[in-house]
């Protein structure tokens, strides 16, 4: 902290929200965590085969 005061207060402003960002969406996934958490302890899991977990994720990111 005692760094970034020292800083522009641009540079402390986009610091800010850069945080702010990354807590969103560390908030995000630790929900879609627990959802996934609360669905396997209810039965609701399938097995997976990473073959095709990777697939699925090439096909959605672009990667080969």
């Amino acid at each position: 902290m005692t760094k970034a005061s020292a800083l522009p207060e641009a540079a402390q402003e986009k610091i800010a929200r850069e945080v702010l960002e990354s807590v969103e969406l560390l908030t995000r996934l630790r929900a879609d965590v627990e959802v996934g958490i609360r669905e396997l302890e209810g039965g609701l899991g399938e097995e997976l085969h990473m073959s095709d977990v990777i697939k699925e994720a090439r096909n959605t990111y672009g990667r080969s």
